[in-house]
C-alpha cells in the first residue's frame, strides 16, 4: 500500500555514502536541532504526498461536499446515527396513560348507587340486580370515557366474573354471535377499498359530478342509500360493505382524515348524515332492515294481519321520505362540516381521475368480490340459504386468497378487533339482562302504571313509545331489543285501545328511528363508530338531538297521513 501511494528515493552507492559522513564529521554542529526526519517530511521534501495528506485532503472534500448538500462524512455518519438511535431510544421510552380518576370513579359510584342504596325490586334477583348496576357503570364509563371503550368493557366485564355476576361463558357468549363477525368481516374488507386504491377512484368520481359542497356530496350519499336499502337488508353489510368505503374514500381524497386531527372537515358531517338517513330508509321499506322481518311476524302473530311490503311502504312514505329529504340539512345546521363549499372539487376530482389512469388488477378483483357479495346480500338467503355473514366471510377469503389483502392487513385493522372486544361484551350484559328477567320487569312495571294512570288511547301510546325509546339505551342491538319487547308493549298498546295495525307500524318504525342515539345502538353505528370520525359525547349529543326531529317529522306528519290513509 505505502510502495503504491509513495515513490521512495534509490539507495546512494557505498562510495557516495562514506563520502558524504566523512564531511559531515567535518563539518561544524549546527546549534540547532534539526527536526527528525520521518518519511513525512521526507516526502514532503521531496514534493511527494504522504497518506496522511490524502485522507486530509478527502475529508476536507467531504466537508466541502457535506457543505454543498452532498453525502456526509463516515464520522459525521455514524455521530448522526449515535444521535438518532440515542432519540429513538427516548421516543421508544413507554409513557404510562393510567385511568383518569374522575370520570372512573363517577362511573362506579353510579353502579354502587344502584346496586346497594336502591333496594332490589321484587320479583328480581339479586345476580340481575348486580348485573343491571355494572352494565348501567359500563355505559357511564363509555360516555366520561375514564378508559379506551374497549379497555372498560373489559374491566365491566372482569368485573362481572370476579363478582361471580356471569359465568365465563355467559360474559362472551356473544363473541359467537354471527352479527359480530359480520362487522368484523366488512372492516376487513374495507381495507381493500384503501389498499388498492378503488375507494380513492370511487371517491373521486362522486366528488367529480357531487363534489362542489359538502351539502351536495351528502344527498348524493342520501339518494345512494334509499336506492339500496330495499334490496339489502343487513345494515351492518350495506354500510360496513358499501357506503362506509365510499365516505372514507372520499373524505380522505378531500383532506378530512382523523389521523391528521381533520375529521371535521367534511368526514365527520358525512358519516352522520350516512347513520341518521339509515334510520329512515332502514324504516320506510319493509325489507330496509333484517329486524323489520322479525317486527311483522310478531305483529301477525298479534293481530295486525295484511302488512305486506306495499301496505308498509303505504304508512311510511310520506313522513319518511319527507324527514329523509330533510335530514341532510338539518343535520348540516347543527352539525355542520368546516368546509362547506369546494368549487374546486369536480376539476381536482378529475386530475386525479386522470391520474390514476386505468383500474389496476387490485381494483377490478376488488370490485368483482364487492358486486359479487351485493348479489349475495340480497339473493342469497332466499335463493341459495346463504346469510349475510357468510356472505362476508366468503368475500374475505377471496380477497385473502388472490393477495389483494393479507393477513398482516387484518391484523392491522385496529378498529376491527376493538369493535369485536367491546360490542361483544356489550352485546353479551345486554342478552343476560333479558335472560334474567331485568326486561321483563321493566316491561311490566311499564304496564302497571298505564294501567292506574287511566290513559286515553292517544296518552297511552305516547308514553309507551317514549318507554320503547328510552330502554333501547340498554340494548346494544335492534334485533335484539325487538325479540325482548315488541310483543309485550304491542299489547300495551293494543290493551289501552290503540289500533292494532298503527301500533305495529309505528313501534317497527321506531325499532330503525333510535339507531343512532349511542354508537352500539345499532349494527351500522358500531361500523362508523369504528372509522374514528365521531367522539362519544358528540355522538350521543346528536344522536338524541336527530332522534327528536325524525320522531317529530315520523309520527307528527304520520298522523295526519295515516289518518288520511285510514289507519287512525
Amino acid at each position: 500500500m505505502l510502495a503504491a501511494t509513495c515513490k521512495l528515493p534509490s539507495r546512494a552507492p557505498k562510495q557516495a555514502r562514506a563520502t558524504t559522513a566523512s564531511r559531515a564529521r567535518l563539518a561544524p554542529r549546527s546549534t540547532t536541532t534539526p527536526p527528525p526526519r520521518t518519511l513525512t517530511t521526507h516526502l514532503a521534501a521531496n514534493g511527494e504526498t504522504t497518506p496522511h495528506a490524502h485522507t486530509r485532503d478527502r475529508r476536507a472534500a467531504k466537508r466541502q461536499q457535506n457543505d454543498q448538500g452532498g453525502v456526509p462524512t463516515s464520522s459525521t455518519a455514524l455521530s448522526a446515527s449515535k444521535h438518532a438511535v440515542v432519540a429513538a431510544a427516548a421516543a421508544e421510552k413507554p409513557s404510562l396513560t393510567p385511568i383518569k380518576l374522575v370520570p372512573a370513579a363517577a362511573s362506579i359510584a353510579l353502579g354502587l348507587a344502584i346496586r346497594f342504596l336502591l333496594p332490589i325490586p321484587a320479583g328480581v334477583t339479586g345476580q340481575a340486580w348486580s348485573l343491571l348496576s355494572i352494565f348501567v357503570g359500563t355505559i357511564a364509563g363509555i360516555v366520561l370515557n375514564p378508559l379506551p371503550v374497549g379497555a372498560w368493557s373489559m374491566c365491566s366485564v372482569t368485573l362481572a366474573l370476579v363478582t361471580k355476576t356471569l359465568t365465563f361463558q355467559q360474559a362472551f357468549s356473544a363473541f359467537t354471535l354471527d352479527v359480530v363477525w359480520l362487522i368484523v368481516s366488512v372492516f376487513f374488507i374495507a381495507r381493500a377499498f384503501v389498499k388498492t386504491g378503488l375507494g380513492n377512484r370511487v371517491g373521486f368520481m362522486f366528488a367529480r359530478f357531487f363534489g362542489k359542497t359538502t351539502l351536495g356530496l351528502g344527498y348524493a350519499l342520501t339518494a345512494a342509500e334509499a336506492i339500496v336499502a330495499p334490496g339489502l337488508p343487513s345494515t351492518a353489510a350495506r354500510h360496513g360493505g358499501v357506503m362506509l368505503p365510499v365516505i372514507l374514500s372520499l373524505s380522505k381524497a378531500c383532506g378530512s382524515d382523523p389521523a391528521k386531527g381533520t375529521e371535521k372537515k367534511m368526514g365527520a358531517y358525512l358519516i352522520q348524515n350516512s347513520l341518521q338517513c339509515c334510520n329512515l330508509t332502514s324504516g320506510i321499506f319493509l325489507t330496509g332492515a333484517a329486524q323489520n322481518l322479525l317486527c311483522a311476524r310478531l305483529a301477525e302473530a298479534a293481530g295486525a294481519v295484511g302488512i305486506t311490503f306495499g301496505s308498509w311502504l303505504l304508512a311510511s312514505c310520506v313522513p319518511g321520505f319527507l324527514a329523509l329529504v330533510l335530514t341532510p340539512y338539518v343535520l348540516f345546521k347543527i352539525y355542520p362540516p368546516e368546509v362547506t363549499e369546494t368549487p374546486d372539487a369536480p376539476t381536482m376530482a378529475a386530475a386525479k381521475l386522470e391520474e390514476m389512469g386505468p383500474a389496476t388488477s387490485g381494483e377490478k378483483i376488488t370490485l368483482g368480490v364487492v358486486a359479487s357479495l351485493l348479489f349475495l346480500w340480497i339473493f342469497g338467503p332466499g335463493l341459495l340459504g346463504v346469510s349475510a355473514p357468510v356472505t362476508a366471510l366468503l368475500g374475505l377469503s377471496a380477497l385473502l386468497c388472490s393477495g389483494v389483502i393479507s393477513w398482516q392487513d387484518c391484523l392491522q385493522e385496529k378498529g376491527a378487533w376493538d369493535t369485536l372486544l367491546w360490542f361483544s361484551a356489550l352485546v353479551g350484559m345486554s342478552a343476560q339482562l333479558e335472560t334474567f328477567g331485568i326486561i321483563s320487569w321493566l316491561a311490566n312495571n311499564v304496564s302497571t302504571m298505564l294501567a292506574g294512570a287511566s290513559m286515553s288511547w292517544p296518552m297511552a301510546f305516547t308514553v309507551l313509545h317514549v318507554a320503547y325509546f328510552a330502554i333501547h339505551y340498554l340494548f346494544a342491538s335492534q334485533t335484539a331489543h325487538v325479540g325482548a319487547l315488541y310483543a309485550a308493549f304491542l299489547a300495551m298498546m293494543v290493551g289501552s285501545g290503540v289500533p292494532v295495525l298503527i301500533a305495529a307500524l309505528t313501534l317497527s318504525f321506531s325499532t330503525n328511528l333510535f339507531g343512532a342515539i349511542t354508537h352500539y345502538a345499532s349494527a351500522q353505528g358500531v361500523v362508523y363508530y369504528g372509522a374514528g370520525y365521531i367522539d362519544l359525547p358528540t355522538w350521543w349529543k346528536v344522536g338524541g338531538i336527530m332522534a327528536l326531529f325524525q320522531y317529530g317529522v315520523m309520527f307528527g306528519v304520520g298522523a295526519f297521513w295515516w289518518k288520511a290513509i285510514g289507519l287512525m
